[in-house]
């Protein structure tokens, strides 16, 4: 595959140029690494595009996670409870995630279990693997 365009959120992209050199040519590495045409599994069941071959964004992100991994980029998860009093959240946010609860419970108000998650992480440096319809992908050459 091929990095095509960028695009640098709150200067993300120098960041990584000028303090993560090393992480965002192992980016470069792994996106070059995989690829593509070996991931065109899926069997379309679209009306006008039945029986045709696809990416599959299972394989996709089987093959990121693959080579991701092999370079220590691990799953982020963070768990906690928040409920609709806000204040009562702000108080908590600090807190271990069954404190959080306990405190939520205690003043009589109904817990909601929520998480972040983030596919891959490495020296606080996150990734998103996301794939979506196929109108959107362009080929260029």
């Amino acid at each position: 595959m091929k990095i095509l365009e960028t695009y640098s959120h709150l200067n993300g992209l120098e960041y990584l140029l000028v303090h993560k050199k090393k992480l965002w040519q192992e980016v470069k590495d792994i996106v070059a690494a995989v690829d593509a045409e070996t991931c065109r599994t899926k069997i379309s069941n679209e009306v006008r595009m039945r029986g045709e071959l696809k990416f599959s964004p299972i394989e996709m992100n089987k093959r990121f996670s693959e080579l991701l991994q092999a370079k220590k980029w691990k799953e982020s998860r963070v768990s906690y409870w928040v409920t609709r009093n806000e204040r009562l959240i702000r108080n908590t946010m600090s807190l271990p995630p069954e404190e959080q609860k306990k405190q939520i419970e205690a003043a009589g108000e109904q817990p909601i279990f929520s998480y972040n998650q983030t596919d891959f992480v490495n020296e606080r440096v996150a990734i998103e693997v996301q794939f979506g319809k196929y109108a959107f992908v362009a080929a260029r050459d």
